[in-house]
């Protein structure tokens, strides 16, 4: 059981490193205590689009007249909703399954500890085993933060992997906090017919992205009819009575509304307790493990991926991280990790999708900048699908064209963001983008449009 790189943890950041690992010759192990590829997988990212393509679909189902269609009688099975997103993740599951077979990984089921620099204790229910590695790469990932005044009780005051599998569907719901999480329940359970409320802190829900972005879906939300309450706190739940009473406080004062589940998406906390970090000593801090730009720790020969270090907690992120990690380990020379060209989705109708500055923090940063900004209401392919809702906003540095960043809400947005990553990676300038002739009619032409609008060359505007 000695190998040349053990993996604690299987999700995307974890299994991603093995495969990279094996790949490059080396002899690769991972160890996982629930189910191979971790929470995106198996609760998080996968099964999630589940649900929420069955609400995209039954919103058109409702919208059928709209395309000339006549649909009459049409309902929903939702314990048939949450089944499907429960086999689509299994499948996935299975899918990393095979892949370890496939690149001769070998998987041990269990919870690993550290017990030195270069070995891993795994205990399971049945035996208890010692791995040996060169090198060792922690990817435990993350669970869902709780706070003292929400404290989850896994029936009337939940977290997402509780929201994913309900029994029926609320009538009324509490949804706290309006990341990414926390946004997409409230359009699932919105769109499914519970009646949602979302509550913010901070000035605008989604705060990370765009302030214009975050308006415009808030916008959307409120005209399906969803209650969204900004510059506001849960201050406390009663869950007492047959129905949650939760205390809200806003600028004008105390509210109480009621509902028969309360969310918490308020976000997570990484996973590194009770791993051996402190008997071996890793450094951390604020709760992350602390690595370089390579994933490295301050013991050489162990590293850290994904939600366990600091930056965006997104999987993609951590596949990127493992296999960066990899081939450092493996003496490439892998160009460090570069927290600034990381792409965001988020899965509502409209989706949003970013990356790079926003415009105030361009400006924050002293760039001189031109902004295009086009909207879907003017691109025929988005009239076509009925999806006019949204737009593509750009923003390019004054002196040098370059892109500083992308954000966009509308119908199927998080399909095109990866164009602007890779705008962003290869320098490409905002004329640039103008010259490169793209297809019509598509959603995605009106990048182009945007970066044209900011020149002052736009031609559908």
């Amino acid at each position: 059981m000695n190998y040349d790189i053990v993996v604690l943890g299987s999700g995307p950041g974890g299994y991603v490193a093995a495969i990279r690992a094996s790949q490059l010759g080396l002899k690769a192990a991972i160890i996982e205590k629930e189910s191979l590829g971790g929470i995106c997988l198996n609760w998080g990212c996968i099964p999630t689009k589940a649900l929420l393509k069955s609400a995209s679909v039954y919103n058109d189902m409702k919208h059928a007249d709209e395309y000339g269609l006549l649909s009459k009688d049409f309902s929903f099975d939702f314990g048939k909703v949450v089944s499907r997103s429960r086999s689509v993740a299994d499948g996935m599951s299975n899918g990393v399954q095979f892949l370890m077979k496939k690149n001769k990984i070998d998987v041990y089921e269990g919870f690993g500890k550290l017990i030195s620099s270069t070995k891993i204790e795994v205990k399971n229910d049945k035996e208890t085993k010692t791995l040996e590695g060169k090198f060792i790469i922690i990817a435990t990932g993350a669970r869902a933060r709780e706070l003292p005044n929400l404290p989850l009780d896994g029936e009337k005051i939940i977290e997402y992997r509780k929201a994913m599998t309900l029994d029926k569907l609320p009538e009324e719901m509490v949804v706290v906090g309006s990341g990414a999480i926390g946004c997409e329940f409230s359009y699932f359970y919105q769109s499914m017919g519970t009646k949602v409320t979302l509550v913010e802190y901070l000035p605008n829900i989604l705060p990370v992205e765009d302030e214009e972005v975050s308006k415009q879906l808030a916008r959307s939300f409120k005209k399906s009819k969803m209650t969204v309450m900004t510059n506001s706190s849960v201050e406390s739940v009663d869950t007492s009575g047959k129905k949650c009473k939760v205390t809200i406080k806003t600028k004008k004062g105390e509210e109480v509304v009621e509902a028969d589940v309360v969310l918490s998406a308020v976000g997570i906390v990484a996973n590194i307790e009770g791993i051996g970090l402190e008997e071996v000593g890793v450094a951390t801090d604020s709760g992350k493990i602390i690595v370089d730009d390579f994933g490295q720790t301050n013991i050489p020969n162990i590293y850290a991926i994904g939600d366990v270090v600091a930056g965006p907690a997104l999987a993609h992120v951590a596949s990127h991280e493992g296999i960066v990690a990899v081939e450092k380990m493996a003496g490439k020379s892998p160009e460090p990790n570069d927290k600034s060209n990381i792409p965001s989705c988020t899965y509502t109708v409209p989706e949003v999708a970013s990356v790079g500055m926003t415009e105030k923090a361009a400006k924050e940063a002293g760039h001189e900048i031109k902004v295009g900004k086009f909207p879907f209401s003017a691109s025929g392919k988005a009239s076509a699908a009925n999806h006019k809702e949204g737009f593509v906003k750009l923003i390019f540095d004054a002196k040098y064209g370059e892109l500083l960043g992308g954000h966009l809400i509308g119908y199927n947005v998080t399909e095109m963001i990866a164009d602007l990553v890779s705008i962003r990676k290869l320098e490409t300038t905002g004329e640039e983008i103008i010259k490169t002739i793209h297809p019509h009619p598509t959603m995605s032409e009106a990048i182009m449009e945007a970066a044209a609008e900011a020149y002052d060359e736009c031609i559908h505007l």
